[in-house]
């Protein structure tokens, strides 16, 4: 609800509709951008015009952010004229970054899109908190959470310079294969250390006197677990194997000079959108007390999409001939954990 003083003068009450009016435009223009898609322009579309045009309109919105904000934090009242003003620039500005966003044609791929898609979002959901912000506060006050919404919105502006800004969707394929070998590489590294500091504390004591054999195993993982979590790390070690490679192969042969093209490295985008997850919840599944079950149960859903991810890459354009060796070796490093899972769990299905 928005704030009302006591007695507060109609004339700085009416400044602020123009405020109300700005926030169900930004709503408008964020439905369309979450729900439409980008035509396909007319003109030929150039990437380097593209990034210094959504570049330039991110600036520009930081910038009326700055002045919608300041207007609001100091005596004298804003003016009903000056807040029409400010929110007919903070309404072209954000017009601005959904125009040049639709300027995106479909046939750049589907990854580029979506980043450029969520950066978008970003700002617009950026300037609406910050619209509702100085609406739901003391007029003339400087609140602590109308600074905080003035710099999400300088923030997510400054996300632009960090958009994978190469050749077309092959650098925006990069950039998500980078980020799904970090995910990766983390839960392994947890899960090494895990096992390092995870040994029973009282392996040495192999019966207790008053209880019998010790049968806890909430906090640490028995002997067979252990041969079940080799086999499981190998398959870890080779999905970051398989993300590492394809990665390096499309930074080395990643084009978008065809719909064909374009379309295969987004195929690979998205299988590697899944094996991070997937190797997250595998390492979750991993840890005492162990159900080997569901172990075996992630396990062959990582196994699927890790051959499904070496199929795409083998018979994709980023993988010449000189680079099917390590495609066919990675295949048998993951059958072979794999055969060996199946032998450890064989009890459990």
């Amino acid at each position: 609800a928005e704030w009302c003083a006591p007695g507060a003068a109609p004339a700085a009450m009416e400044a602020r509709e123009p405020l109300q009016e700005l926030r169900g435009a930004l709503r408008a223009v964020l439905a369309r951008v979450r729900e439409g898609e980008p035509g396909e322009g007319r003109e030929p579309f150039e990437l380097p015009r593209f990034w210094d045009a959504l570049g330039q309109t991110f600036k520009v919105t930081s910038q009326e952010a700055t002045k919608l904000s300041l207007a609001f934090s100091r005596p004298p009242p804003t003016s009903a004229e000056d807040c029409r003003k400010l929110s007919e620039d903070v309404q072209n500005a954000i017009l601005a970054v959904a125009t040049v966003y639709y300027w995106l044609p479909k046939g750049q791929g589907t990854t580029l899109r979506k980043m450029v898609r969520d950066a978008t979002t970003e700002v617009v959901e950026g300037m609406i908190q910050l619209t509702e912000t100085i609406l739901s506060t003391p007029l003339e006050s400087l609140s602590q959470e109308q600074l905080v919404s003035t710099g999400g919105v300088w923030e997510a502006c400054e996300q632009v310079s960090n958009l994978p800004q190469g050749e077309y969707n092959q650098a925006a394929v990069v950039s998500v294969l980078a980020a799904c070998l970090g995910v990766v590489k983390d839960a392994l590294e947890e899960m090494e250390h895990a096992l390092v500091e995870g040994q029973d504390p009282y392996s040495d004591i192999m019966e207790d006197e008053e209880l019998g054999f010790r049968g806890n195993r909430d906090t640490y993982w028995s002997e067979a677990d252990r041969k079940l979590l080799s086999s499981c790390m190998g398959l870890m070690k080779a999905s970051k194997a398989c993300l590492k490679k394809v990665l390096g192969v499309v930074k080395a042969y990643g084009k978008a000079d065809s719909p064909e093209q374009i379309a295969q490295l987004d195929d690979l985008a998205d299988i590697a959108k899944e094996i991070s997850p997937s190797v997250d919840e595998l390492a979750l599944s991993m840890y005492p007390p162990m159900n080997q079950l569901s172990v075996r149960l992630h396990v062959n859903t990582q196994e699927a999409f890790l051959m499904n991810f070496l199929h795409f890459c083998r018979t994709s354009h980023v993988c010449p001939p000189s680079e099917e060796g390590w495609v066919q070796f990675l295949s048998g490093a993951v059958d072979h954990n794999m055969n060996k899972i199946k032998n450890f769990t064989q009890g459990q299905l």
